[in-house]
């Protein structure tokens, strides 16, 4: 039996390329309450996600991280 490695190399693309957009979003609600800046947030996680192990340690670290102290709005 053969094995198609180019197919196998085009599913580990498409898998990557998938995975992208999923560790954008992920990355942007985490830095909503945790960044005054979520926007680089989602972009350094889209980015790491290319490289599967530092987009999963920069989610982790991400989540471990403080939240951002809530505003008090007061009533006029």
């Amino acid at each position: 039996m053969s094995v198609n490695i180019t197919l196998f190399g085009e599913f580990i693309a498409f898998f990557i390329l998938l995975l992208v957009p999923i560790f954008a979003f992920i990355s942007y609600k985490l830095g909503k309450r945790k960044s005054t800046n979520p926007g680089v947030i989602a972009f350094v996680g889209g980015c790491l996600s290319l490289i599967l192990p530092l987009g999963l340690i920069f989610i982790a670290i991400l989540a471990l991280k403080k939240d951002l102290p809530k505003k008090v709005q007061f009533a006029r």
